[in-house]
């Protein structure tokens, strides 16, 4: 079995998912699902980065494991290889990561974000990770020319898109054997 065409699929499959889902929550307006799946999409991506990171013996494993719904482990086999590392490399390489995939977390599990009928949740982030969100939303989409979230999620759909984008051009990468030092990110 060819483990990086399974692995391939597995996350395009996942993608497919995520951009009809996309779709109908966008005209059902239920902002926090759309955010989630934002932010399960980031994480195939950030996954897939840190892949392209490992030596091609580490890749191989990490990839086999995942084909074989197993964790992810450490070189040294003690402990997992955590999500904060993932998203820290891939922040490297993007410089939105983190602040993105902290907000979609928020979605994921229960947080005060999920207030947000009556609290704005962009009011509520760090202004750090606010400018982080919206720089990167006015420079790829053209907008929100506010920082409210009502006015963020007619950009959601369109941030999908690109993080959908830039997830198929890793995974040709990944599929080419193609190695991303880390002095290179």
């Amino acid at each position: 079995m060819d483990e990086v065409a399974v692995f391939t699929r597995q996350v395009l499959s996942r993608s497919s998912d995520h951009k009809r889902a996309m779709q109908l929550l966008a005209r059902a307006n239920i902002p926090s699902q759309m955010i989630a799946i934002l932010r399960q999409e980031l994480d195939s991506m950030v996954r897939v980065i840190y892949l392209l990171s490992q030596e091609p013996a580490r890749r191989t494993t990490l990839i086999e494991a995942s084909v074989k719904g197993q964790q992810w482990k450490q070189v040294n086999g003690r402990g997992r290889v955590t999500d904060r590392e993932m998203v820290e490399l891939a922040q490297q390489l993007q410089g939105w990561t983190c602040s993105v995939y902290k907000f979609g977390c928020a979605f994921i599990h229960l947080s005060n974000l999920h207030d947000y009928n009556d609290r704005d949740p962009m009011q509520q982030l760090t202004t750090e990770d606010r400018e982080a969100i919206l720089a990167h939303c006015r420079h790829y989409h053209g907008g929100p020319a506010r920082s409210d979230f009502p006015d963020l999620l007619p950009y959601l759909p369109k941030v999908l898109d690109k993080v959908s984008g830039n997830l198929e051009y890793y995974l040709g990468q990944l599929q080419e054997g193609f190695f991303l030092r880390p002095a290179e990110i």
